[in-house]
């Protein structure tokens, strides 16, 4: 696009996009993200790794009920982050490769229709649920249980599924890129996941998450919409890359 041309609106920033990208991935992505891209820009961020190790993982017996994962995954961690891409094993879910690991970070639960869930409470579980929300947006039967199940519950999570159907049914192809850990205080983790659309552009999807009743769940705002943006990316300056495809 020319600077000539004038500025088209940013699609990135309309509620039916943004609930689309929390609850069903990148849905519009192929669609819309060259046009966001000239508009908007994409600007690498700045490298949030951190050298701090995780804290030791206590013995399962010294678990609060309240910490445990819900399917009885091992590990705990009050603080941490990632500082390598963990050795995964990826299954196709819908059209994106999704990580998974049943019997250390998750997802513990894997349903015949191809529903993921419960995640350990550590900061690698929290990139693994957070990288499997985004995997089963491009399967549209996915839709509604992602949203039912893992929002957290409350007005967003409300507003969310009253707004199920406004949403496009459009099959697009993305995959994992890569991912930054932004936070993880044990309570709550905020995990960046860089996806490469098919047509080659990144794109970052900040998720918000918080541990409810055993599991890594998306929080929303009150209308229901991401509390950050997507947003799209020049490089994967500042990511560890991370991808199963």
């Amino acid at each position: 696009m020319s600077d000539n041309q004038p500025s088209e609106p940013n699609p990135f920033t309309s509620r039916r996009f943004i609930l689309a990208a929390v609850i069903v991935g990148v849905v519009l992505l192929c669609a819309v993200v060259l046009i966001v891209s000239s508009v908007i820009g994409g600007q690498a961020k700045p490298n949030a790794n951190s050298s701090t190790a995780p804290t030791s993982t206590p013995s399962q017996s010294s678990v609060n009920e309240a910490d445990r994962s819900v399917c009885g995954l091992p590990g705990f961690e009050k603080s941490g982050t990632i500082t390598q891409a963990p050795k995964s094993k990826w299954e196709l879910v819908g059209t994106v490769a999704a990580p998974t690991d049943p019997k250390g970070a998750g997802p513990g639960n894997v349903e015949s229709s191809g529903f993921r869930s419960c995640y350990a409470h550590t900061p690698t579980g929290a990139l693994y649920s957070a990288a499997n929300i985004i995997a089963m947006g491009s399967d549209s039967s996915l839709r509604h249980e992602v949203s039912d199940k893992l929002v957290l519950p409350g007005p967003g999570r409300d507003a969310a599924l009253a707004s199920e159907g406004s949403t496009s049914e459009t099959t697009v192809r993305y995959q994992i890129a890569g991912f930054r850990v932004l936070s993880y205080d044990g309570s709550q983790a905020k995990v960046d996941i860089a996806v490469n659309a098919a047509t080659g552009q990144l794109v970052s999807f900040v998720e918000n998450l918080e541990w409810s009743d055993g599991d890594w769940k998306v929080t929303l705002d009150k209308n229901g919409n991401m509390p950050i943006p997507p947003s799209p990316l020049q490089s994967l300056g500042g990511y560890i890359p991370w991808s199963g495809a």
